[in-house]
């Protein structure tokens, strides 16, 4: 049996834990080399440049500069293959056609193995070529919600890892989520599960119908707002249907008088 050719790969993830994961699974794998690890956008197209590696294992969503916005610096002609990486499935469906293949955060051992080896086959087998004309057609989107194939596509489940095991929680369930440092915090009725996404994605992901950022903190499901609060001195809260109260910006308040009127 002829030995597998050597393949040179790049990991390019900003959370440190999920570069091990991805480094660590790559170390049984045979005449692998990992030639760099980058955690943010410039330092990964700077690797790239550099390094010219075989495959690249890509976060979608990293600091400095996006995945997407890391293919486009590089260019689709001269962009090495890619494996994306993401918490959540929203877009999946178009990355794929511009990748080897993807992985949901978090992915275990049996669906790395399929990314991987199928992404080998390929590389060997020189068939890489068409990726290349996918890409710029996934750069050719206007703007970053075309990404997903339908503007009014949005998240309507989230993964979580609870105690070593993966969860998918239906957005539908979601009370409200609140950040928490680079984590945000999913609240559905009295269970919490914590994820490692900015609210500004959260925000722009999450149907705007049904939730609404209340805060820079905070984000809301609309139909479990029972009460808006006018607090003395222009403090602004929501009180939902299960008693939780919720501060509300002053800047959001006005707005979300608006929604609420339109919702009832």
């Amino acid at each position: 049996m002829t030995p597998a050719k050597r393949l040179r790969v790049l990991i390019a993830d900003d959370e440190r834990l999920a570069r091990q994961r991805l480094e660590d699974l790559l170390a049984h794998e045979s005449n692998v080399e990992i030639v760099s690890r980058t955690d943010n956008g410039l330092t990964t197209i700077a690797a790239i440049r550099e390094f010219e590696p075989d495959l690249v294992f890509l976060d979608i969503q990293m600091p400095g500069k996006t995945g997407l916005e890391v293919v486009r610096e590089i260019g689709a002609n001269d962009m090495p293959p890619v494996i994306f990486t993401t918490a959540y499935d929203h877009a999946v469906a178009a990355f794929d056609l511009a990748a080897i293949d993807y992985l949901i955060k978090p992915f275990d051992d049996e669906r790395f193995e399929k990314a991987f080896r199928r992404a080998r086959k390929m590389i060997e087998l020189n068939q890489v070529a068409k990726l290349s004309e996918d890409l710029r057609a996934l750069l050719s989107a206007d703007s970053p919600q075309s990404i997903s194939g339908k503007k009014d596509q949005y998240l309507e489940r989230i993964a979580v890892e609870m105690r070593g095991q993966v969860r998918v929680v239906p957005v539908k369930q979601i009370d409200y989520l609140i950040a928490s440092g680079p984590y945000a915090e999913l609240y559905v009725g009295d269970k919490r599960y914590l994820i490692r996404e900015r609210m500004q994605t959260l925000e722009v992901r999450l149907d705007p119908a049904r939730f609404f950022r209340i805060h820079r903190s905070a984000i809301v499901r609309v139909d479990l707002i029972e009460t808006l609060i006018r607090n003395p001195g222009g403090d602004y809260a929501v009180q939902l249907k299960s008693g939780v109260k919720l501060k509300v910006s002053r800047s959001r308040f006005e707005k979300l008088e608006q929604q609420m009127g339109m919702t009832i």
